[in-house]
């Protein structure tokens, strides 16, 4: 997919050749900078950010970024190329920034976590489908103040991927976080054509609490086509689905959770996976084997429902949506890249998509500067993940609820800033 680009630039996929002359040069010690003295600044910058989380999408970010660096570069920009692709890392937004780069918005009715009805979308290219479980099953579909961690559902999200099977979709990018769930994707399997049985031969209520009551599980129901697609299960966490850093303990209480919830969680979490046993039967790899697997955790547990009955494969979010958007090709010609997100903090440095940019773009001996909604990396830590500095909107505005209001307004006069130093 190709990233999109102002009226003054070429495609950032690589189909056309960046203007001017490349601001790095090798020196004994490594790349050198324009900032650090060179003579021509970078002529082609690529924009890819995440979103600022309760404040801007991915795509309003590179649209403030935009604006700010025109008015902050001589001459208004004059000759300065500047890309835009939109990132995300398998979280919220994960389909914005699919759509952004391309991809067909596509929208189906599905249940919600509580039961309810909502709209969902998913992605596609061909047959190429990018589905965001936080869409069907995420916490922003839960009213204010209201949560439901023993009942919540993933029903939603196994809709949502049996349309993109209708669709066509042979690869699916699942991307998974923000959800309000945490019932080991048995409800994703469910809305796919696995049962789960009480001991009277009912099917077990939705949400994970009630997985404590599980007898039996049957997953030869499963829809045929998941066995003719590649199942990407895209997370930025690597947690195992129980124990001390498992979906329930380390992420429960985001859901409403409280103590006696998490433990009930866990146990059924625990149930559920022995009782899955059973049901994979004789595969090469068994549920529990799943159940301890990196991203089985993530999104409360439906990573492992992905492992043990799509077949899925687990990557690193940031990582496969920087191959789904091709950042690798916008990358060619660039001269500098800026990323970021709404905080950088130590967990952006464990997969968050401003340390996949910055490593991909490292790799590359490029440039990479970051702009956020409030910064707490020292600058060693920046460096180290290959960020040069970083540009925090609460350095012009201290006070975290006008940030947030008026991040848009400071993301420009931030991006002016950038400019002033790194574009001349």
């Amino acid at each position: 997919m190709e990233a999109s680009e102002d009226s003054k630039t070429e495609s950032a996929a690589g189909t056309g050749t960046a203007a001017g002359t490349d601001a790095r040069t090798r020196t004994g010690t490594g790349t050198r900078t324009w900032a650090e003295g060179q003579a021509t600044p970078p002529k082609r910058v690529l924009i890819a950010a995440d979103k600022f989380k309760g404040s801007l999408t991915a795509v309003e970010v590179a649209e403030r970024v935009t604006a700010g660096l025109r008015r902050g570069a001589p001459r208004g920009g004059e000759g300065l190329r500047i890309a835009a692709l939109p990132v995300a890392d398998g979280g919220d937004g994960t389909v914005d920034a699919a759509v952004a780069a391309g991809f067909e918005r596509r929208e189906a009715r599905v249940t919600g976590p509580l039961g309810a009805p909502v709209t969902a979308a998913y992605a596609l290219h061909g047959t190429t489908a990018v589905v965001e479980m936080a869409e069907a099953s995420g916490l922003r579909h839960l009213p204010k103040g209201v949560f439901a961690p023993l009942t919540a559902t993933t029903y939603g999200s196994g809709e949502l991927l049996r349309a993109a099977l209708d669709a066509g979709a042979r690869t699916i990018v699942f991307g998974v976080g923000g959800s309000a769930t945490t019932d080991g994707g048995a409800g994703m399997l469910s809305a796919l054509g696995a049962r789960f049985l009480r001991e009277d031969g009912t099917p077990v209520a939705p949400g994970g609490g009630p997985l404590r009551d599980l007898a039996t599980a049957d997953l030869s129901g499963l829809d045929p086509r998941l066995a003719e697609t590649e199942t990407v299960l895209a997370s930025d966490v690597d947690n195992p689905l129980t124990g001390p850093k498992g979906a329930a303990a380390v992420y429960g209480p985001q859901k409403g959770a409280g103590e006696d919830d998490v433990a009930a969680l866990d146990a059924a979490l625990a149930h559920y996976v022995r009782v899955l046993e059973h049901a994979v039967g004789a595969s090469a790899t068994s549920a529990t084997e799943y159940a301890l697997a990196p991203g089985a955790g993530a999104a409360g547990g439906i990573g492992f429902g992905a492992l043990v009955g799509l077949g899925a494969a687990f990557r690193p979010g940031i990582e496969v949506m920087l191959d789904v958007l091709g950042f690798p090709a916008a990358l060619e010609g660039t001269d500098l890249v800026i990323t970021g997100e709404g905080s950088l903090d130590e967990q952006t440095l464990h997969g968050k998509a401003p340390a996949g940019v910055a490593a991909a773009a490292r790799a590359r001996g490029i440039e990479v500067v970051a702009v956020c909604g409030r910064l707490s990396l020292a600058p060693a830590a920046l460096g180290n993940a290959g960020i040069r500095r970083a540009y925090a909107l609460t350095d012009l505005e201290p006070d975290p609820s006008r940030c947030i209001a008026e991040a848009g307004p400071l993301l420009e006069r931030t991006a002016e800033r950038l400019a002033a130093d790194f574009l001349g």
